[in-house]
C-alpha cells in the first residue's frame, strides 16, 4: 500500500447504506479489514485493492466513479 491521503472516496458512505460494517466489507471483498479503514481515510491503495472492493459491493467496474474519484 502506498503512503498518501489525497485519495478521495465515498466508500463509508456506500459502505454504511447498504449497513455492511468494516469487517463484513473486508471480508467480502478478501481484504483485511484495516485495508477498508485506510481506504476510508483516504489512503491510495492498489487497483486490485479498488477491484476487489467495487465487486463486494455489487457494482460493476464500470461504475468505479461511484466510490472511487
Amino acid at each position: 500500500m502506498t503512503m498518501g491521503t489525497n485519495n478521495k472516496n465515498n466508500l463509508r458512505s456506500i459502505r454504511e447504506e447498504m449497513l455492511l460494517s468494516k469487517s463484513e466489507l473486508a471480508r467480502k471483498a478478501g481484504v483485511s479489514p484495516l485495508t477498508i479503514d485506510r481506504v476510508e481515510k483516504g489512503f491510495t491503495c492498489r487497483l486490485d485493492t479498488k477491484r476487489k472492493i467495487i465487486e463486494a459491493l455489487g457494482l460493476k467496474l464500470s461504475e468505479k466513479e461511484k466510490v472511487f474519484y
